[in-house]
């Protein structure tokens, strides 16, 4: 697929979730179990996707290729990079110059 208009939703109930579907199509191919774990769809934006268009945390040409072949592509919201933050201290003492 070279291009394609496509619509983008956020998750109600996960921060940094969301679901690319084809504009024509909406919703309507995204499984009721993932559409029951993502909650009420909120519509973020429809936009024009093109290969050569750059997207933040996802890789375009996979945006595409999975809304072809499974009419949907979700983005998961990014790893937590603070879990370190909760960790006891004497883990993080193991990281102390002698």
């Amino acid at each position: 697929m070279t291009r394609q208009l496509i619509s983008i939703f956020r998750s109600s109930r996960k921060e940094g979730m969301y679901l690319y579907v084809s504009k024509k199509d909406q919703l309507k191919q995204v499984p009721e179990a993932l559409m029951t774990a993502f909650g009420s769809a909120v519509h973020v934006l429809d936009m024009l996707l093109t290969p050569e268009r750059k997207l933040a945390l996802v890789e375009t040409t996979q945006v595409l290729t999975d809304i072809e072949e499974k009419g949907f592509y979700l983005q998961m919201p990014p790893a937590d990079d603070d879990y370190i933050k909760h960790l006891p201290a004497e883990f993080l003492s193991f990281n102390d110059p002698l």
